[in-house]
């Protein structure tokens, strides 16, 4: 029974949808109950079944360049980016796109967890199939954090690619994960958790800030890396960008390099993307915001 595909953000009846799917009101509650459980935002009232606003359904989402195209709407997963993978050693085109209401294994850079929660956050892995020396690569991660300061139009960026809330609490990160054949890119995942509705404790939310949809949020994601990633070939024209952007630039920051631990004022973003702090160049390594100095 495909009950999501007929449910959208108003509430329609049991009777109606029963009639519509060809089955019994109790078994339209049934699998109800049965999408809940596997963490898909149905909400069910009085006044009958829905999704809950916001939430992009497959029938609902239609984005209007090659990202994100072909779409997995999912429950409850481990993790979007491992689907994604397999997805990608089966053949997936660049633009494929995974989305998942719930990650129990969600993990962050340096392998820490994402939480999140259905209907209140947006996880999701894309596909990217780059015709890019492994040289590049380090710029990929800036030019989606980029994206996705855009596409939200709020706070900025923590080196490389955390967006920031105006108050500098955590309110979306990237994870890139990659596989290279010989010196290029084969492909590489780009796995995004964004705080929309909820937030864990300490970490912000959109909502916070402004009357954000979960699936708008997502489209225009999608929109800003594809009018982005021209840029890769640019590298000087990205970099302006993103120093626009940047929250860490001109801060006091703390990063632990396989040398040890280095300190100092963050003074410039490299061609590379690596990060220059107190005259040390520092890779894509931990980088601890401490205050500003006087």
């Amino acid at each position: 029974m495909d009950l999501l595909g007929h449910l959208d953000e108003a509430y329609r009846s049991g009777e109606a949808l029963a009639e519509r799917l060809g089955v019994s009101r109790a078994a339209v509650a049934k699998e109800a109950k049965r999408l809940m459980a596997l963490g898909f935002p149905v909400e069910v009232s009085r006044r009958g079944y829905r999704i809950r606003p916001g939430t992009p359904l497959p029938h609902l989402f239609q984005p209007e360049g090659r990202l994100g195209k072909p779409y997995r709407y999912l429950g409850r997963v481990g993790s979007t980016q491992d689907i994604l993978r397999a997805w990608a050693e089966a053949g997936a085109p660049e633009g494929a796109l995974v989305l998942a209401e719930v990650q129990e294994r969600g993990r962050g850079r340096r392998g820490r967890p994402w939480e999140s929660r259905p209907g209140e956050s947006l996880t999701f892995s894309l596909l990217l199939r780059p015709a890019l020396p492994l040289s590049a690569l380090s710029l990929l991660p800036l030019l989606a954090g980029l994206a996705l300061f855009e596409a939200v139009g709020l706070g900025g960026l923590k080196w490389p690619n955390d967006l920031l809330a105006p108050d500098g609490r955590k309110l979306a990160g990237v994870l890139l994960e990659a596989k290279a054949e010989g010196e290029e890119v084969a492909y590489a995942l780009l796995g995004v958790g964004v705080n929309v509705a909820w937030a864990p404790e300490g970490a912000a939310f959109l909502q916070e800030f402004g009357p954000y949809s979960r699936r708008e949020v997502l489209l225009a994601f999608l929109r800003r890396l594809e009018a982005l990633l021209p840029l890769l070939e640019d590298p000087e024209a990205l970099l302006a960008r993103y120093r626009q952007a940047s929250y860490t630039l001109g801060r006091r920051v703390r990063a632990e390099t396989p040398k040890g631990v280095v300190e100092g004022v963050a003074q410039e973003v490299l061609p590379d993307g690596s990060l220059l702090v107190g005259g040390v160049r520092v890779g894509a390594g931990e980088v601890a915001l401490l205050p500003l100095l006087e």
